[in-house]
Protein backbone atom coordinates (compact mmCIF):
# COMPACT_ATOMS: atom_id res chain seq x y z
CA UNK A 1 0.00 0.00 0.00
CA UNK A 2 0.90 3.58 -0.23
CA UNK A 3 2.57 6.00 2.68
CA UNK A 4 -1.03 8.02 2.87
CA UNK A 5 -2.95 4.61 3.33
CA UNK A 6 -0.41 3.38 5.72
CA UNK A 7 -0.67 6.44 7.68
CA UNK A 8 -4.17 6.71 8.34
CA UNK A 9 -4.57 2.62 8.86
CA UNK A 10 -1.59 3.19 11.53
CA UNK A 11 -3.84 5.72 12.84
CA UNK A 12 -7.40 4.18 12.91
CA UNK A 13 -5.98 0.40 13.98
CA UNK A 14 -4.08 1.46 16.66
CA UNK A 15 -6.17 4.57 18.41
CA UNK A 16 -7.79 3.22 21.57
CA UNK A 17 -10.03 5.40 23.92
CA UNK A 18 -7.33 5.91 26.55
CA UNK A 19 -5.32 7.76 24.16
CA UNK A 20 -8.16 10.21 24.00
CA UNK A 21 -7.48 13.75 26.00
CA UNK A 22 -10.12 14.59 28.18
CA UNK A 23 -10.85 17.98 26.10
CA UNK A 24 -11.55 15.52 22.98
CA UNK A 25 -13.72 12.89 24.60
CA UNK A 26 -15.83 16.20 25.64
CA UNK A 27 -16.03 17.21 22.07
CA UNK A 28 -17.28 13.45 20.69
CA UNK A 29 -20.03 13.85 23.16
CA UNK A 30 -20.94 17.35 22.11
CA UNK A 31 -20.68 16.29 18.02
CA UNK A 32 -22.65 13.52 19.02
CA UNK A 33 -25.42 15.47 20.98
CA UNK A 34 -25.87 17.92 18.10
CA UNK A 35 -25.72 15.27 15.84
CA UNK A 36 -28.78 13.40 17.33
CA UNK A 37 -30.42 17.07 17.59
CA UNK A 38 -29.98 17.43 13.94
CA UNK A 39 -31.03 14.00 13.08
CA UNK A 40 -34.58 13.97 15.11
CA UNK A 41 -34.97 17.58 13.73
CA UNK A 42 -35.10 15.78 9.94
CA UNK A 43 -37.10 12.82 11.24
CA UNK A 44 -39.95 14.00 9.10
CA UNK A 45 -38.34 15.60 6.21
CA UNK A 46 -38.61 13.60 2.64
CA UNK A 47 -35.07 11.83 2.22
CA UNK A 48 -35.52 11.09 5.63
CA UNK A 49 -38.82 8.94 4.61
CA UNK A 50 -37.56 7.77 1.58
CA UNK A 51 -34.34 6.71 3.79
CA UNK A 52 -35.71 4.52 6.27
CA UNK A 53 -38.08 2.86 3.76
CA UNK A 54 -35.33 1.78 1.76
CA UNK A 55 -33.21 0.46 5.10
CA UNK A 56 -36.06 -1.16 6.28
CA UNK A 57 -36.24 -3.79 3.15
CA UNK A 58 -33.18 -4.89 4.09
CA UNK A 59 -31.85 -7.63 6.85
CA UNK A 60 -28.64 -8.24 8.36
CA UNK A 61 -27.49 -10.83 11.01
CA UNK A 62 -25.72 -8.57 12.84
CA UNK A 63 -28.57 -5.44 12.45
CA UNK A 64 -28.09 -1.59 13.11
CA UNK A 65 -30.93 0.53 13.56
CA UNK A 66 -32.02 4.01 12.46
CA UNK A 67 -32.74 6.57 15.00
CA UNK A 68 -36.02 7.32 15.60
CA UNK A 69 -37.76 4.51 14.09
CA UNK A 70 -35.41 2.14 15.85
CA UNK A 71 -36.09 -0.35 12.97
CA UNK A 72 -33.39 -3.03 12.14
CA UNK A 73 -31.88 -2.47 9.23
CA UNK A 74 -27.54 -3.59 7.82
CA UNK A 75 -25.31 -1.74 9.27
CA UNK A 76 -24.35 0.29 5.90
CA UNK A 77 -28.02 1.04 5.51
CA UNK A 78 -28.56 2.17 9.03
CA UNK A 79 -25.21 4.25 8.17
CA UNK A 80 -26.92 5.72 4.89
CA UNK A 81 -30.72 6.44 6.93
CA UNK A 82 -28.78 8.29 10.21
CA UNK A 83 -26.85 10.48 8.21
CA UNK A 84 -29.24 11.81 5.64
CA UNK A 85 -31.43 12.88 8.89
CA UNK A 86 -28.34 14.20 10.65
CA UNK A 87 -27.02 16.18 7.22
CA UNK A 88 -30.90 17.12 5.95
CA UNK A 89 -30.82 20.47 8.39
CA UNK A 90 -27.72 21.78 7.13
CA UNK A 91 -27.01 22.36 10.60
CA UNK A 92 -24.30 20.00 11.84
CA UNK A 93 -20.86 20.66 12.35
CA UNK A 94 -18.26 22.43 10.07
CA UNK A 95 -14.57 22.25 9.84
CA UNK A 96 -12.86 25.82 8.47
CA UNK A 97 -10.46 24.64 6.27
CA UNK A 98 -9.45 24.96 2.21
CA UNK A 99 -11.72 22.18 1.79
CA UNK A 100 -14.29 22.78 4.46
CA UNK A 101 -17.10 20.14 4.94
CA UNK A 102 -18.85 18.42 7.56
CA UNK A 103 -17.00 15.66 9.75
CA UNK A 104 -20.19 14.94 11.61
CA UNK A 105 -21.82 13.51 8.85
CA UNK A 106 -19.45 10.14 10.00
CA UNK A 107 -20.84 9.97 13.41
CA UNK A 108 -23.71 7.66 12.05
CA UNK A 109 -21.35 5.22 10.57
CA UNK A 110 -19.48 4.74 13.78
CA UNK A 111 -22.99 4.52 15.73
CA UNK A 112 -23.84 2.00 12.85
CA UNK A 113 -21.03 -0.38 13.38
CA UNK A 114 -20.84 0.02 17.04
CA UNK A 115 -24.87 -0.51 17.25
CA UNK A 116 -24.39 -3.70 15.31
CA UNK A 117 -21.18 -5.07 17.27
CA UNK A 118 -22.71 -3.84 20.48
CA UNK A 119 -19.54 -1.90 21.18
CA UNK A 120 -19.37 0.45 23.91
CA UNK A 121 -19.49 3.97 24.31
CA UNK A 122 -16.14 4.20 24.79
CA UNK A 123 -15.19 2.60 21.54
CA UNK A 124 -17.95 4.56 19.87
CA UNK A 125 -16.01 7.33 20.94
CA UNK A 126 -12.97 6.38 20.14
CA UNK A 127 -14.12 5.87 16.21
CA UNK A 128 -15.78 9.23 15.81
CA UNK A 129 -12.35 10.85 16.91
CA UNK A 130 -10.44 8.41 14.24
CA UNK A 131 -13.10 9.88 11.42
CA UNK A 132 -12.13 13.09 12.16
CA UNK A 133 -8.57 12.95 12.02
CA UNK A 134 -8.85 11.49 8.73
CA UNK A 135 -11.05 13.45 7.39
CA UNK A 136 -9.32 17.33 8.68
CA UNK A 137 -6.11 16.23 7.95
CA UNK A 138 -6.80 15.84 4.29
CA UNK A 139 -9.09 18.10 3.82
CA UNK A 140 -6.93 20.91 5.49
CA UNK A 141 -4.59 20.47 2.15
CA UNK A 142 -6.74 20.53 -0.49
CA UNK A 143 -9.48 22.60 -1.33
CA UNK A 144 -11.87 19.51 -2.78
CA UNK A 145 -15.09 21.89 -4.03
CA UNK A 146 -12.43 24.36 -6.13
CA UNK A 147 -11.21 21.51 -7.89
CA UNK A 148 -14.59 20.18 -9.08
CA UNK A 149 -15.01 17.44 -6.67
CA UNK A 150 -17.54 16.81 -2.96
CA UNK A 151 -16.68 16.60 0.26
CA UNK A 152 -17.94 12.97 -0.27
CA UNK A 153 -14.61 11.58 -1.06
CA UNK A 154 -13.17 12.53 2.24
CA UNK A 155 -16.32 11.40 4.35
CA UNK A 156 -15.94 8.07 2.86
CA UNK A 157 -12.35 7.66 3.90
CA UNK A 158 -13.11 8.92 7.48
CA UNK A 159 -15.94 6.31 7.91
CA UNK A 160 -13.84 2.93 6.58
CA UNK A 161 -11.31 4.10 9.48
CA UNK A 162 -13.87 4.56 12.09
CA UNK A 163 -15.70 1.23 10.98
CA UNK A 164 -12.50 -0.49 10.87
CA UNK A 165 -11.83 0.79 14.24
CA UNK A 166 -14.72 -0.37 16.07
CA UNK A 167 -14.63 -3.49 13.96
CA UNK A 168 -11.20 -3.78 15.81
CA UNK A 169 -9.91 -5.00 12.27
CA UNK A 170 -6.04 -5.65 11.58
CA UNK A 171 -3.76 -3.09 10.26
CA UNK A 172 -3.68 -5.09 7.11
CA UNK A 173 -7.17 -5.46 6.96
CA UNK A 174 -8.12 -1.56 7.83
CA UNK A 175 -5.32 -0.71 5.04
CA UNK A 176 -7.82 -2.82 2.21
CA UNK A 177 -10.83 -1.13 4.13
CA UNK A 178 -9.63 2.26 3.38
CA UNK A 179 -8.41 1.56 -0.37
CA UNK A 180 -11.81 -0.12 -0.77
CA UNK A 181 -13.35 3.61 0.14
CA UNK A 182 -11.51 5.58 -1.63
CA UNK A 183 -10.92 4.14 -5.11
CA UNK A 184 -15.05 3.40 -5.90
CA UNK A 185 -15.99 6.92 -4.47
CA UNK A 186 -15.18 9.60 -6.32
CA UNK A 187 -17.70 12.16 -5.48
CA UNK A 188 -18.73 14.68 -8.23
CA UNK A 189 -19.11 18.62 -6.92
CA UNK A 190 -21.79 18.58 -9.28
CA UNK A 191 -23.61 18.07 -5.75
CA UNK A 192 -23.49 21.49 -4.91
CA UNK A 193 -24.05 23.58 -8.02
CA UNK A 194 -27.70 25.12 -9.17
CA UNK A 195 -30.77 24.36 -8.17
CA UNK A 196 -29.75 21.92 -5.51
CA UNK A 197 -31.75 18.61 -5.43
CA UNK A 198 -32.45 16.21 -2.19
CA UNK A 199 -29.05 14.66 -3.24
CA UNK A 200 -27.07 17.56 -1.21
CA UNK A 201 -27.82 15.98 2.28
CA UNK A 202 -27.53 12.50 0.82
CA UNK A 203 -24.39 12.66 -0.74
CA UNK A 204 -22.22 11.90 2.53
CA UNK A 205 -24.48 9.97 3.38
CA UNK A 206 -23.75 7.96 0.52
CA UNK A 207 -20.14 7.68 1.56
CA UNK A 208 -20.51 7.15 4.85
CA UNK A 209 -22.44 4.09 4.04
CA UNK A 210 -19.86 3.05 1.17
CA UNK A 211 -16.94 3.19 4.05
CA UNK A 212 -19.02 1.33 6.64
CA UNK A 213 -19.50 -1.51 3.14
CA UNK A 214 -15.56 -1.13 2.56
CA UNK A 215 -14.69 -2.16 6.29
CA UNK A 216 -17.05 -4.98 6.21
CA UNK A 217 -15.97 -6.39 2.95
CA UNK A 218 -11.86 -5.84 4.13
CA UNK A 219 -13.30 -7.91 7.25
CA UNK A 220 -14.50 -10.41 5.26
CA UNK A 221 -11.31 -11.07 3.22
CA UNK A 222 -11.38 -8.32 0.23
CA UNK A 223 -8.36 -6.57 -0.71
CA UNK A 224 -8.08 -3.71 -2.87
CA UNK A 225 -5.77 -1.70 -5.36
CA UNK A 226 -2.34 -1.50 -3.61
CA UNK A 227 -2.28 2.27 -4.41
CA UNK A 228 -5.09 3.94 -4.23
CA UNK A 229 -3.91 7.46 -3.20
CA UNK A 230 -0.14 7.91 -4.40
CA UNK A 231 -0.30 5.30 -7.48
CA UNK A 232 -0.90 6.05 -11.67
CA UNK A 233 -4.29 7.00 -11.43
CA UNK A 234 -5.04 7.10 -7.93
CA UNK A 235 -6.79 9.87 -5.78
CA UNK A 236 -3.81 12.23 -6.13
CA UNK A 237 -3.74 12.38 -10.15
CA UNK A 238 -7.50 12.58 -10.08
CA UNK A 239 -7.60 15.19 -8.39
CA UNK A 240 -4.48 16.87 -9.30
CA UNK A 241 -3.35 18.14 -5.77
CA UNK A 242 -2.12 16.33 -3.50
CA UNK A 243 -1.90 16.03 0.25
CA UNK A 244 1.01 15.21 2.58
CA UNK A 245 0.26 13.48 5.55
CA UNK A 246 2.64 13.31 8.65
CA UNK A 247 2.24 10.51 10.75
CA UNK A 248 -1.07 10.50 12.94
CA UNK A 249 0.46 10.49 16.57
CA UNK A 250 -2.10 7.99 18.77
CA UNK A 251 -0.55 9.01 21.70
CA UNK A 252 -0.48 12.92 21.02
CA UNK A 253 -2.93 15.45 21.62
CA UNK A 254 -3.64 17.15 18.21
CA UNK A 255 -6.97 15.77 18.27
CA UNK A 256 -8.94 17.13 15.26
CA UNK A 257 -12.51 16.47 16.79
CA UNK A 258 -11.99 19.34 18.75
CA UNK A 259 -11.37 22.06 15.99
CA UNK A 260 -14.45 21.60 13.73
CA UNK A 261 -17.52 24.41 14.23
CA UNK A 262 -21.07 24.46 15.13
CA UNK A 263 -23.93 26.01 13.41
CA UNK A 264 -26.65 27.71 15.37
CA UNK A 265 -29.09 28.48 12.18
CA UNK A 266 -29.85 24.93 9.73
CA UNK A 267 -27.86 26.80 6.33
CA UNK A 268 -25.01 26.94 4.74
CA UNK A 269 -21.84 27.65 6.82
CA UNK A 270 -20.98 30.19 4.81
CA UNK A 271 -24.21 31.77 5.49
CA UNK A 272 -24.43 31.96 8.91
CA UNK A 273 -22.37 35.43 9.18
CA UNK A 274 -24.39 37.43 7.13
CA UNK A 275 -27.78 36.18 9.18
CA UNK A 276 -26.21 37.43 12.47
CA UNK A 277 -25.44 40.29 10.66
CA UNK A 278 -29.33 41.05 9.40
CA UNK A 279 -30.64 40.13 12.71
CA UNK A 280 -28.46 42.70 13.99
CA UNK A 281 -29.54 45.80 11.58
CA UNK A 282 -33.11 44.40 12.17
CA UNK A 283 -33.14 46.22 15.65
CA UNK A 284 -31.99 49.65 13.87
CA UNK A 285 -34.08 49.60 10.49
CA UNK A 286 -37.20 48.06 9.79
CA UNK A 287 -37.43 46.02 6.69
CA UNK A 288 -39.97 48.49 5.23
CA UNK A 289 -37.54 51.20 5.38
CA UNK A 290 -34.76 49.55 3.27
CA UNK A 291 -33.88 50.71 -0.08
CA UNK A 292 -30.75 48.66 -0.43
CA UNK A 293 -28.88 46.00 0.90
CA UNK A 294 -25.29 45.04 0.22
CA UNK A 295 -22.72 42.43 1.53
CA UNK A 296 -19.20 42.17 0.84
CA UNK A 297 -18.09 38.64 1.47
CA UNK A 298 -14.94 36.11 1.35
CA UNK A 299 -14.92 34.54 -2.26
CA UNK A 300 -15.90 31.05 -0.71
CA UNK A 301 -19.48 32.16 0.55
CA UNK A 302 -19.56 34.64 -2.67
CA UNK A 303 -19.14 32.17 -5.25
CA UNK A 304 -21.29 29.10 -3.52
CA UNK A 305 -24.14 31.22 -2.09
CA UNK A 306 -24.41 34.59 -3.56
CA UNK A 307 -23.27 34.42 -7.42
CA UNK A 308 -25.41 31.55 -8.86
CA UNK A 309 -29.00 32.60 -10.44
CA UNK A 310 -30.35 29.68 -8.63
CA UNK A 311 -29.86 31.25 -5.00
CA UNK A 312 -31.93 34.66 -6.40
CA UNK A 313 -34.61 32.65 -6.82
CA UNK A 314 -34.53 29.24 -4.48
CA UNK A 315 -37.53 26.61 -5.61
CA UNK A 316 -35.98 23.67 -3.42
CA UNK A 317 -35.38 23.58 0.82
CA UNK A 318 -31.39 22.37 -0.51
CA UNK A 319 -31.29 25.85 -2.73
CA UNK A 320 -32.44 28.13 -0.16
CA UNK A 321 -30.38 27.01 2.58
CA UNK A 322 -27.84 28.28 0.34
CA UNK A 323 -29.13 31.21 -0.66
CA UNK A 324 -27.51 34.43 0.95
CA UNK A 325 -30.31 36.62 -0.43
CA UNK A 326 -33.23 34.59 0.60
CA UNK A 327 -31.39 33.99 4.09
CA UNK A 328 -31.14 37.67 4.43
CA UNK A 329 -34.32 38.08 3.44
CA UNK A 330 -35.63 35.83 5.77
CA UNK A 331 -34.02 36.96 9.11
CA UNK A 332 -34.38 40.70 7.87
CA UNK A 333 -38.87 39.85 7.50
CA UNK A 334 -38.77 37.30 10.39
CA UNK A 335 -36.28 38.24 12.73
CA UNK A 336 -35.31 34.49 13.09
CA UNK A 337 -33.88 31.33 10.34
CA UNK A 338 -35.55 27.96 11.69
CA UNK A 339 -35.78 24.82 9.45
CA UNK A 340 -39.68 26.53 9.62
CA UNK A 341 -38.14 29.29 7.13
CA UNK A 342 -37.89 26.55 4.41
CA UNK A 343 -41.47 25.42 4.62
CA UNK A 344 -43.29 25.59 0.72
CA UNK A 345 -45.13 28.63 2.05
CA UNK A 346 -42.21 30.73 3.07
CA UNK A 347 -39.93 29.21 0.61
CA UNK A 348 -42.41 30.42 -2.65
CA UNK A 349 -43.58 33.37 -0.49
CA UNK A 350 -43.86 36.50 -3.10
CA UNK A 351 -43.47 39.01 -0.36
CA UNK A 352 -39.85 37.99 0.19
CA UNK A 353 -38.69 38.18 -3.67
CA UNK A 354 -39.03 42.32 -3.63
CA UNK A 355 -36.40 42.08 -1.01
CA UNK A 356 -34.17 39.74 -2.22
CA UNK A 357 -33.85 41.94 -5.45
CA UNK A 358 -32.91 44.51 -3.45
CA UNK A 359 -29.76 42.89 -2.01
CA UNK A 360 -26.82 42.90 -3.96
CA UNK A 361 -23.43 40.79 -3.03
CA UNK A 362 -19.63 41.06 -3.73
CA UNK A 363 -16.56 40.01 -3.09
CA UNK A 364 -14.08 41.60 -1.25
CA UNK A 365 -10.10 40.16 -1.96
CA UNK A 366 -8.82 41.32 1.70
CA UNK A 367 -11.23 39.24 3.40
CA UNK A 368 -10.78 36.52 1.01
CA UNK A 369 -7.22 36.63 2.07
CA UNK A 370 -8.73 35.71 5.67
CA UNK A 371 -11.02 32.86 4.92
CA UNK A 372 -10.72 30.09 6.58
CA UNK A 373 -9.36 31.95 9.95
CA UNK A 374 -12.26 33.54 9.96
CA UNK A 375 -15.63 34.64 8.18
CA UNK A 376 -15.33 38.29 7.50
CA UNK A 377 -18.57 40.51 6.08
CA UNK A 378 -19.76 43.41 5.62
CA UNK A 379 -23.12 44.03 5.17
CA UNK A 380 -24.87 48.04 4.33
CA UNK A 381 -28.41 48.61 4.58
CA UNK A 382 -29.12 51.71 2.93
CA UNK A 383 -32.26 53.36 3.74
CA UNK A 384 -35.21 55.13 2.25
CA UNK A 385 -33.56 58.49 3.46
CA UNK A 386 -30.26 57.75 1.93
CA UNK A 387 -28.64 56.80 5.37
CA UNK A 388 -26.45 53.89 5.22
CA UNK A 389 -25.94 51.51 8.03
CA UNK A 390 -23.54 48.92 8.93
CA UNK A 391 -22.61 45.70 10.09
CA UNK A 392 -19.93 43.44 10.06
CA UNK A 393 -19.10 40.24 10.90
CA UNK A 394 -15.98 38.11 11.69
CA UNK A 395 -16.62 35.01 13.98
CA UNK A 396 -20.37 34.58 13.74
CA UNK A 397 -21.70 32.38 16.75
CA UNK A 398 -20.73 29.20 16.82
CA UNK A 399 -17.14 29.27 14.78
CA UNK A 400 -14.55 27.90 16.50
CA UNK A 401 -13.18 31.50 18.03
CA UNK A 402 -16.99 32.64 19.29
CA UNK A 403 -17.67 28.82 20.24
CA UNK A 404 -21.03 27.44 21.47
CA UNK A 405 -21.30 26.44 25.21
CA UNK A 406 -22.09 23.28 26.47
CA UNK A 407 -25.49 24.96 27.41
CA UNK A 408 -25.80 26.21 24.14
CA UNK A 409 -25.32 23.14 22.30
CA UNK A 410 -28.51 21.41 24.82
CA UNK A 411 -30.39 23.86 24.16
CA UNK A 412 -29.40 23.43 20.28
CA UNK A 413 -30.14 19.90 20.52
CA UNK A 414 -33.69 20.37 22.65
CA UNK A 415 -34.71 23.12 19.95
CA UNK A 416 -34.72 20.33 17.22
CA UNK A 417 -35.50 17.22 19.11
CA UNK A 418 -38.24 19.08 20.39
CA UNK A 419 -40.81 18.50 17.89
CA UNK A 420 -40.54 14.65 17.51
CA UNK A 421 -39.36 13.82 21.14
CA UNK A 422 -40.83 14.36 24.24
CA UNK A 423 -39.01 16.11 26.97
CA UNK A 424 -38.30 13.11 29.65
CA UNK A 425 -36.61 11.04 26.79
CA UNK A 426 -34.89 14.28 25.28
CA UNK A 427 -33.57 15.04 28.96
CA UNK A 428 -32.51 11.11 29.30
CA UNK A 429 -30.33 11.37 25.98
CA UNK A 430 -28.55 14.86 27.14
CA UNK A 431 -27.50 12.90 30.27
CA UNK A 432 -26.46 9.18 28.68
CA UNK A 433 -24.56 11.12 25.85
CA UNK A 434 -22.89 12.59 28.91
CA UNK A 435 -21.78 9.10 30.16
CA UNK A 436 -21.05 7.94 27.50
CA UNK A 437 -17.49 6.51 27.85
CA UNK A 438 -19.16 4.53 30.25
CA UNK A 439 -21.62 3.08 28.51
CA UNK A 440 -21.19 -0.68 28.18
CA UNK A 441 -23.72 -1.08 25.08
CA UNK A 442 -23.71 2.05 22.41
CA UNK A 443 -26.93 0.78 21.80
CA UNK A 444 -28.32 2.44 25.04
CA UNK A 445 -28.72 5.69 22.88
CA UNK A 446 -30.17 4.30 20.19
CA UNK A 447 -32.98 2.76 22.22
CA UNK A 448 -33.26 6.34 23.88
CA UNK A 449 -33.84 7.63 20.16
CA UNK A 450 -36.47 5.45 19.45
CA UNK A 451 -39.39 6.89 21.30
CA UNK A 452 -40.04 9.15 18.27
CA UNK A 453 -43.84 10.47 18.42
CA UNK A 454 -45.74 9.59 15.07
Amino acid sequence: MDRTVDVLANYASSLSYEDLTPEAAHHVRRRLLDSLGCALGAYDSEPARIARKLAGQVSHSQPARVIGSGQATSPDMAAFANSVMVRYLDCNDNFFSVAGGHPSDMIPAALAVADSTHASGAQAMTAIAVAYQAFCSIAEQIPLGELGWDQGVLAALGSACAASNVMSLSLEQTREAISLAVTPNLALGQTRVGELSMWKGCATAAAARAGVFAAMLAREGMSGPTEPFEGRRGLWEQLGWSADLEPLDSKGSDFKVVEPGFKYFPSQIHTQSAIWMALALRERIAPDDIQSIHLETYHAAWSSAGNDPNKWDPRTRETADHSLPYLIAVALTDGTVTPSSFKDERLHDPKLRPLMDRITISERASYTERYPESQPSTMTLTTRSGENVVEEAIYPKGHPRNPLSDTEVEEKFHRLAGPVLSEPARAKLVEQVGRLERLPDLGTILDLTAAVSG
